[in-house]
């Protein structure tokens, strides 16, 4: 039987994403980021679906996946494998989420720079608080999780 996931705070992100002054790829919040390669960089999400989502952008800005260069999408490819082995060995998710939202349809909150989601799992990170109040439980402020990862970061 198939269950619907629901997220009703990301409405309000993706009303609101369109309004941001500057791209969140382009010009980062230095405190969120954390790893920045040749030609892609990973940044913490500031509107996690759970700790550790991370979001690998290339530097370039292009809201057109089918535009990546293959050096582009090799080093996004490379930078999500990166991120995978530093959140285990920071958080040891049982399992991990990865995806492209493209196109507002698709979810996708910022329209002009595309990006991959990594996103840690365990068992029971979903439960009735997003459901019933609204409520995300993220049991670690954003800029600690941005640190451990950054340190945790393969070099």
């Amino acid at each position: 039987m198939t269950k619907p996931l629901w997220a009703p705070w990301r409405l309000e992100y993706i009303v609101e994403a369109d309004e941001e002054a500057e791209c969140i790829f382009c010009a980062p919040d230095e405190q969120l980021l954390v790893y920045r390669g040749d030609r892609a960089l990973v940044l913490l999400n500031k509107f996690p679906y759970a700790s550790g989502h991370l979001l690998v952008a290339p530097t370039r800005h292009t809201g057109d996946y089918v535009s990546l260069v293959r050096d582009e999408s090799a080093e996004i490819h490379a930078l999500a494998s990166q991120a995978i082995a530093a959140l285990g060995q920071v958080y040891s998710p049982q399992g991990f989420n990865l995806g492209w939202n493209l196109g507002r349809i698709a979810g996708a909150g910022i329209l002009d720079h595309v990006h991959q989601h990594v996103v840690p799992r365990w068992a029971g990170d979903t439960n009735f608080m997003p459901v019933l109040a609204d409520v995300k439980v993220l049991p670690e402020h954003l800029l600690e999780t941005a640190q451990r990862l950054h340190d945790a970061w393969p070099r």
